[in-house]
């Protein structure tokens, strides 16, 4: 919903706004890059101008709610809002004001909020919203009786005054948040075909970081159904990079994995996550990235005990980034239906297969060593130095 004429994407961003001005310019430099790639991905027409604290997207009214949608899924965004601009003058907002009340207030409490940046001009917020307040009460008084409602408006019309434009606007669309994604090194994701994952890896790409997915073929114990929505996942997460490249690194593993489930009985689930961090630190070595992401949870499964994940993080020299940590199933299945990667949770993963009838929940380092393939590490190396690029 857009006040007529609308033509203009506001944005806002978060943790940009908390760095040095060198670096905040360089990280809405890197937002703009990426909202223009998003722009382009999805044939919004549409120029993206940097202005301090507020980049704006200068598009048609017919596609500004395709391109509010667009910024709202870039990574760094707070909000977008599609918005009339008007000069900075009193006069010209409130006519904005009374135009969007007749076209959009139906019924029900109404808000003005309304702020201003430029605290040389003839007037305060507080009476910018009473006159618009005012005006907005008066344009629909004959229609039906309005009513005002400042903590809890059924519509509330927003002004931002800047130094030389200002916006009007009924929407705030969430974003993200978070970091401009570049604006970090990249990582190595371990993308599989549950649930976590994607999920983990969208939380660091938040961050800023970009991914490198990669994927452990488990052989015979994983298989194509498997592989597929892996593969899914990560395209699904392309569509919120479109300008990095999100082919996946395919890591072969099933022979070491019928090497596991026949010589290993207790513990065998978390020498199989050695494995996978050992492979994903020697990729990252070799594609320059400077660390692991993982879609793991405290306490979630046997392997993720506090004392579990203490055991097998020592099979990678890199820092193991866990975003999902702490937080519950029913959260993290939230966000994968928010992001559009949820997928039926019902359906075998490959390691489920692998996990032995009796699990280990207070491994010990040494015992482990003791229990586990002497060449696992060597294989695991070597695996990742196989490792092959594919299509999502």
């Amino acid at each position: 919903m857009h006040p007529p004429g609308a033509d203009t994407v506001l944005i806002r961003h978060g943790d940009v706004n908390t760095k040095s001005n060198t670096v905040k310019r360089y990280m809405e430099e890197i937002l703009v890059e990426n909202l223009e790639a998003l722009l382009a991905e999805r044939s919004i027409p549409g120029e993206v101008e940097r202005r301090w604290n507020r980049p704006l997207i200068h598009t048609t009214e017919d596609a500004v709610e395709e391109a509010t949608a667009a910024a709202a899924d870039t990574f760094g965004v707070v909000s977008a809002s599609p918005v009339a601009t008007v000069s900075t003058e009193k006069e010209s907002i409130i006519e904005i004001l009374e135009e969007t009340a007749r076209e959009h207030y139906t019924g029900g409490a109404f808000a003005v909020d309304a702020r201003r940046s430029d605290k040389t001009l003839p007037y305060e917020s507080e009476d910018l919203a009473r006159a618009g307040g005012t005006a907005i009460w008066e344009a629909v008084e004959d229609e039906f009786e309005p009513e005002v409602n400042l903590d809890d408006p059924d519509i509330t019309f927003g002004v931002e005054v800047r130094e030389d434009f200002a916006f009007v606007y009924l929407e705030k669309v969430p974003g993200p948040g978070g970091l401009p994604l570049g604006a970090q090194e990249p990582v190595v994701a371990l993308v599989s075909g549950g649930i976590d994952s994607p999920v983990a890896a969208y939380e660091f790409m938040k961050r800023g970081s970009p991914v490198i997915p990669t994927y452990v073929d488990l052989g015979d114990y994983g298989g194509i159904d498997h592989e597929a929505r892996a593969m899914e996942t990560v395209r699904l997460l392309s569509d919120y990079a479109p300008n990095f490249d999100m082919q996946v690194y395919k890591i072969p593993g099933g022979e070491t994995v019928d090497v596991l489930v026949n010589e290993m009985e207790q513990g065998r689930m978390l020498s199989l996550r050695r494995f996978f961090y050992r492979a994903a630190e020697t990729l990252a070595e070799r594609v320059d990235a400077n660390g692991i992401v993982t879609g793991e949870a405290a306490g979630q499964k046997s392997s993720q005990t506090v004392r579990n994940l203490g055991v097998t993080s020592r099979a990678s020299r890199l820092p193991i980034h866990r975003p999902l940590l702490t937080l519950d199933k029913q959260e993290i299945v939230a966000k994968a239906r928010e992001i559009g990667t949820y997928s039926d949770s019902t359906i075998d993963a490959g390691c489920n297969r692998v996990a032995p009838d009796r699990v280990e929940t207070n491994a010990r380092l040494e015992p482990l060593l003791a229990a586990e393939p002497d060449d696992l590490l060597e294989r695991a190396k070597a695996a990742a130095r196989e490792a092959e690029l594919v299509e999502p």
